[in-house]
C-alpha cells in the first residue's frame, strides 16, 4: 500500500513536511495556477487554507481522493475544502489539507500579510446590492463645512465606520500608516481624504464623497475643504447639499480662530445658506479634548457666540438649526448617546439625521442636472446631482448651453448601477454623442422639451457682505452659480433696496458699499446656464467672490435677452 495513502501514526512524522513547506513557499508564489476553479466565498468556513501552499510539492501525484471528515456530515464547509484538495491531490505523508490546515495557514499568513490583505480587499463587496422590489430610500446629501482642522473628515470617517461602510481592518491599516507618519489622530479622516497630498498635510482639498445608509434614508457625505484657498471647491460641494453640518472645534483657541474675522466658520455658514441648504446641524466637536472635557459651559459659550451670526445669515434658530456636542475621534454621541455627556438629552447625530422630515423634490419637473465633474472612462462620464426631474437609461437629453444632443448609456447612483434616477440623487452618467473636452463643469443636462435658459446678461438682487471700498459699475468679480464658475462684471446699478421695508430707491445709485442691498445688471464673460430664482431656486442663487473673499450673495431676478 502506498505510504502516502495512510494516515500518520503520530505527528512526529509530519516534521519533515513542515520543513519542506517553508523552503518551497517562495517558489509556490511564483507559480500561479491559472486554471484554478473560481473562488466561492463561504461565510461559515472554518479557517482559510491557501491552495498555493500545498501546490508546489504535489504536482507529481495522479489521482484525487476526496477526504471527508468521518464524524460530521458533508457540509458546504467540507465541500469547499475539497475544492482545494481535488486539483492539488493529497499530501505526501498522508493527512488531508484539512488536517494540516492551521500549520499552513500560520506559515502563509506570517510570510505574506500584504498578499492576504490585497486578496481580501478585492473580495469584499463594499455596497450591499439593493433588492429590486425594496422601496427606494430618500437620498439626502450632507455637506460637512467648517474651519480648517475642526474635524470634518474625521467625523465623516467615523460615521462611515459606525455605519459599517469602512471595515475595521481598513481603518487599522490607516491607523498603522498614520502612526508611521506621527499622525495617529488623523487616521479616520483618511477614509475620505484619499490622495497623498491631502494625507500628508492633513487638509482636504477636493470635496470627498462617501455614502452611508440608515433605516430610512440614504446619505451621501460631501466632505468640503475648510481651508480658505479651496473655498471654490467647497461652494461646489455645498451646491449639491440638502443639509449642512457645520463642524466647530470646542478646543480652547480653535473655536475663536475659526469664528473671528478671517476664519472660515462664518464664511462657510453663509455660503451654505446661499447654496440653498435648508437645515443646519452644528456639531460642537472635540468635546473630549482635555481643555474642554465635555464641559457644558464651553458648549453653551460656543452656542451663544454662533447663534446671532447664523440668525444674521438667514437661518431660523427655532426651525433650521440644531446644536449637538460630539467627539469625532472617539465617536461619542455620533451614533449612540454617551454617558460622559449626561447634560445633552437630544438624539445623537445619525439618529437625528434620520428623524428629519423628508425634503420635497419635484421629480415630475423638467430634467436639470448641473455638472460637477467629468472624465473619460470608456466614453464620457459626468458627475452631478439631479436637481429636478427623472432620468432613465437610453434617454435622449440635451447638454446646455451648447445644445449637444446626448444619450444616456448607463446610470450609476452612488456607484450602484440603476435604470432610472429621481431628483436628489448623486449620479454618474455615461454619455454618448459628446466628447469629454466639450463639457465644462457648470453645463446642464436638460430634456429637449424644456431647455434651461442660458445667456450672459441678467438682473439680480445682491447683498454686499464684505467689501472694504465701494462697488461701482465696471467692477469685476467671480460668479459662482450652481456648479458654474465664471467671471462677471457689474455693468449697471439699477436701484438700492431698503433692508427693512424692501422699498426700492427712485434714483440710480452711483455706488454700493458693505451691508447694502441693491439690484444690479451683471454680464458674464461667457454664456452660462441659469434660471430666475422664482422659477428654480437651485439655479438662481449665486455668490460673488474676489481676492479669495466672498463679497456678495444674490439671486437672479430676470434674464435679459442679448442685443445682437
Amino acid at each position: 500500500m502506498d505510504p502516502r495513502d495512510t494516515a500518520p501514526d503520530s505527528w512526529e512524522q509530519e516534521d519533515d513536511v513542515e520543513a519542506t513547506i517553508d523552503g518551497q513557499l517562495e517558489t509556490a508564489f511564483t507559480t500561479l495556477n491559472v486554471n484554478a476553479k473560481p473562488f466561492v466565498p463561504n461565510v461559515n468556513a472554518a479557517e482559510f487554507v491557501p491552495a498555493f501552499a500545498t501546490k508546489a510539492h504535489l504536482e507529481n501525484v495522479d489521482s484525487a481522493v476526496p477526504v471527508v471528515n468521518g464524524d460530521t456530515e458533508m457540509t458546504t464547509e467540507d465541500l469547499w475544502d475539497q475544492k482545494i484538495a481535488e486539483p492539488n491531490e493529497e499530501e505526501p505523508g498522508g493527512g488531508s489539507c484539512r488536517d494540516r490546515g492551521p500549520v499552513d495557514a500560520a506559515v502563509t499568513v506570517e510570510s505574506t500579510p500584504d498578499l492576504m490583505e490585497e486578496e481580501e480587499e478585492i473580495l469584499v463587496p463594499k455596497v450591499p446590492p439593493t433588492q429590486p422590489d425594496a422601496p427606494k430610500k430618500e437620498h439626502v446629501n450632507v455637506v460637512f463645512i467648517g474651519h480648517v482642522d475642526a474635524g470634518k473628515s474625521t467625523i465623516g470617517g467615523q460615521i462611515m465606520y459606525l455605519t459599517g461602510m469602512v471595515e475595521k481592518r481598513t481603518l487599522e491599516k490607516y491607523e498603522r500608516e498614520a502612526k508611521e507618519k506621527n499622525r495617529e489622530t488623523w487616521y479616520l479622516s483618511w477614509a475620505l481624504d484619499t490622495n497623498q497630498e491631502e494625507r500628508d498635510k492633513g487638509k482636504t482639498v477636493e470635496v470627498g464623497r462617501a455614502y452611508f445608509e440608515t433605516d430610512k434614508k440614504h446619505f451621501t457625505i460631501l466632505d468640503a475643504p475648510g481651508h480658505k484657498s479651496f473655498v471654490p471647491n467647497m461652494i461646489g460641494g455645498a451646491s449639491q447639499a440638502d443639509l449642512a453640518v457645520l463642524v466647530i472645534s470646542a478646543r480652547k483657541g480653535e473655536f475663536e480662530t475659526g469664528f473671528e474675522k478671517g476664519g472660515q466658520t462664518r464664511e462657510h455658514a453663509m455660503l451654505a445658506k446661499t447654496a440653498g441648504v435648508k437645515h443646519l446641524v452644528v456639531l460642537v466637536n472635540k468635546m473630549d479634548d482635555p481643555t474642554v472635557n465635555w464641559s457644558l459651559e464651553r458648549y453653551e459659550e460656543c452656542k451663544e457666540k454662533l447663534l446671532p451670526f447664523l440668525k444674521k445669515v438667514g437661518f431660523n434658530p427655532k426651525k433650521d438649526i440644531h446644536f449637538m456636542p460630539c467627539s469625532g475621534l472617539t465617536g461619542a454621541n455620533l451614533k449612540e448617546p454617551t454617558e460622559i455627556c449626561s447634560w445633552y438629552i437630544g438624539l445623537p447625530f445619525i439618529p437625528h439625521l434620520d428623524s428629519l422630515p423628508n425634503f420635497n423634490r419635484s421629480s415630475d419637473g423638467p430634467v436639470r442636472l448641473p455638472i460637477v465633474d467629468k472624465y473619460k472612462d470608456m466614453g464620457t462620464v459626468i458627475l452631478g446631482k439631479l436637481e429636478s426631474g427623472s432620468i432613465s437609461k437610453a434617454q435622449q437629453l440635451v447638454m446646455m448651453p451648447n445644445r449637444h444632443v446626448v444619450e444616456v448609456l448607463s446610470l450609476l447612483s452612488d456607484d450602484v448601477e440603476t435604470d432610472d434616477a429621481v431628483a436628489g440623487e448623486n449620479l454618474k452618467l455615461r454619455l454618448k454623442g459628446i466628447e469629454e473636452e466639450e463639457i465644462l463643469p457648470g453645463f446642464i443636462l436638460c430634456n429637449a422639451e424644456n431647455l434651461c435658459h442660458s445667456g450672459r446678461t441678467f438682473d439680480a438682487q445682491i447683498v454686499i457682505i464684505e467689501h472694504k471700498s465701494i462697488i461701482c459699475p465696471g467692477y469685476n468679480a467671480v460668479l459662482h452659480i450652481h456648479t458654474c464658475i465664471e467671471e462677471v462684471q457689474i455693468t449697471a446699478l439699477i436701484c438700492l433696496v431698503d433692508k427693512k421695508t424692501g422699498e426700492k430707491s427712485k434714483t440710480r445709485p452711483r455706488f454700493v458699499k458693505q451691508d447694502q442691498v441693491c439690484i444690479a445688471r451683471l454680464r458674464t464673460a461667457g454664456t452660462i446656464c441659469l434660471e430666475t430664482f422664482k422659477d428654480f431656486p437651485q439655479m438662481g442663487r449665486f455668490t460673488l467672490r474676489d481676492e479669495g473673499k466672498t463679497i456678495a450673495i444674490g439671486k437672479v431676478l430676470k434674464l435679459v435677452a442679448e442685443r445682437d
